[in-house]
């Protein structure tokens, strides 16, 4: 469910804080890269695939690296409660990761009826998969100040 709602942006953070101690956190394990695939068919993922995505040119695979790709990333993800109010969540976020670390991402989104709803895949480049981390694990324990 997308809320609609009117706040400050000291109530958005404080609000935003809240799902984000409240949400599932999981770092996935390995690195992951997008395999690019003619348009037409639909190609055939791996098991381990996280995304299937196309445009007019093509498809893109999300799945474990192969070694060979020019971008690698590092892949966390949030399960959000039910009554949750998550939206601004990725802008926040998103947000919070560029001005600490320098990074933008990449977030992928899937629903889940049994885990809440919406949840998301957030992508960064590889070498920051742990600075992130920790910092999504501060900012969750209120000790990442996010106060500007």
């Amino acid at each position: 469910m997308v809320n609609i709602s009117h706040e400050t942006d000291q109530e958005v953070r404080g609000r935003l804080r809240r799902v984000l101690a409240e949400a599932t956190f999981k770092e996935l394990p390995g690195r992951w890269a997008y395999h690019e695939h003619p348009a037409g068919e639909p190609p055939q993922p791996s098991t381990d695939a996280l995304a299937l995505v196309r445009d007019e040119e093509g498809w893109s695979v999300l799945e474990p690296a192969r070694g060979d790709e020019a971008e690698v990333f590092g892949v966390f993800a949030f399960h959000f409660p039910a009554a949750a109010d998550n939206s601004g969540f990725v802008g926040w976020l998103a947000g919070e990761l560029k001005s600490r670390l320098g990074t933008g991402v990449a977030v992928l989104c899937g629903y889940n009826s049994a885990q809440g709803g919406i949840y998301d895949y957030w992508l960064v480049p590889a070498q920051l998969t742990d600075e992130a981390v920790a910092q999504v694990r501060r900012l969750a324990a209120g000790t990442g100040e996010d106060d500007r």
